[in-house]
């Protein structure tokens, strides 16, 4: 069998992306220390940086999006305590249970829609109080943007309603903002304002922004020293941990340039969705939902004919796929992607 071609044209996720040249420099030259005795000056740079730029009162580097979200889990809850999420989120599907396995609390979801985000009725009605037989309601975590439901830029108001209602029953709120900064770009909304009523949030570096790792989690001062010690339980203590804050903080740059991303994404969807057989809505931000079950592919056929064409995605479920864009795309690689996909679907 002849091996597969390189995928020059991945669009797999925005976490392919590889470190710019300022990157690579920023990490070679990065003043360091002991992070985990607070003595990396550029760590602690990038946690006032991200803080800043959430309006909290203090932040903490973590390796991944999945230990940000976990440390936040464990922190806002107690073990028998059960977490509101929905059905789709990225703490409930792709996770590995962590919540219970980390945590001893259990998960109860409930279907948002295609919107992301509860309403605050169907919040009401899946909040429950602690009794002798249930075990109460520790926790609502929410997503922005929602990867699942396409990357849907949540606005700020079905954020504060549903805060809203946790808070008239003193759940605190967690979320997910792996992509915050891709919401508050579409939604040209400050990223601090679609936060503001929360109680803690994560934030990725590695996905839009272009960092080879990390993400930050945001909150109040206590609920970050508390933060401090899970993330030790975690096995996320770092020592010099600048080599890699830096290039984190050149990704801070990349904000307003989510924006291109964007518009590659559109491009791509009304490109694949002129093409016979394939519907693809306008993404809100920069993913790409393709239905191809009018090609006669399944999503993994699909897909197995994009790879050999160069290109990169992922599945979705049975008909579905997934296209990110990234900072490493550009409008004439999506021009490309187009054009291979439109060779596919003709020869189906």
């Amino acid at each position: 069998m002849e091996p597969k071609p390189d995928l020059d044209v991945d669009l797999r996720s925005d976490t392919v992306t590889r470190p710019s040249a300022a990157m690579r420099e920023a990490a070679a030259t990065a003043e360091v220390g002991d992070d985990v005795y607070r003595g990396d000056p550029t760590v602690n740079e990038l946690e006032g940086r991200v803080a800043e730029q959430l309006g909290t009162e203090a932040a903490l580097y973590v390796p991944s999006g999945t230990m940000g979200n976990q440390i936040a889990v464990q922190v806002h809850t107690n073990p028998g305590d059960e977490v509101l999420l929905e059905a789709e989120s990225h703490i409930y599907r792709w996770e590995l249970g962590g919540a219970a396995a980390l945590s001893g609390v259990q998960t109860r979801a409930i279907d948002a829609g295609e919107r992301g985000v509860p309403t605050p009725e169907r919040i009401e009605t899946g909040l429950i109080d602690r009794d002798l037989h249930r075990p109460g309601t520790g926790l609502l975590a929410l997503e922005n943007t929602h990867n699942y439901r396409g990357g849907r830029a949540i606005p700020k108001a079905r954020i504060d309603d549903a805060a809203a209602v946790a808070r008239d029953h003193d759940v605190p709120v967690h979320v997910d903002g792996a992509r915050l900064f891709n919401a508050a770009v579409a939604l040209d909304t400050p990223a601090s304002d679609l936060v503001e009523t929360v109680d803690s949030v994560m934030v990725c570096l590695s996905k839009g922004l272009g960092a080879p790792v990390g993400s930050v989690l945001a909150g109040t001062a206590p609920f970050i020293e508390e933060a401090r010690r899970v993330r030790k339980l975690f096995g996320g203590g770092m020592r010099q941990a600048g080599l890699i804050a830096a290039p984190g903080l050149c990704a801070l740059e990349n904000v307003d340039r989510l924006a291109d991303d964007h518009a590659n994404a559109t491009r791509l969807a009304r490109g694949l969705d002129d093409l016979e057989g394939l519907a693809a809505a306008d993404p809100e931000t920069n993913i790409v939902v393709v239905d191809v079950s009018g090609t006669g592919y399944t999503a993994a056929t699909f897909l197995e004919a994009c790879t050999d064409a160069g290109i990169g995605g992922v599945e979705f479920d049975e008909h579905t796929v997934r296209f990110t864009t990234h900072l490493d795309v550009d409008r004439e690689a999506i021009d490309a992607a187009i054009d291979r996909i439109a060779a596919i679907v003709e020869g189906s």
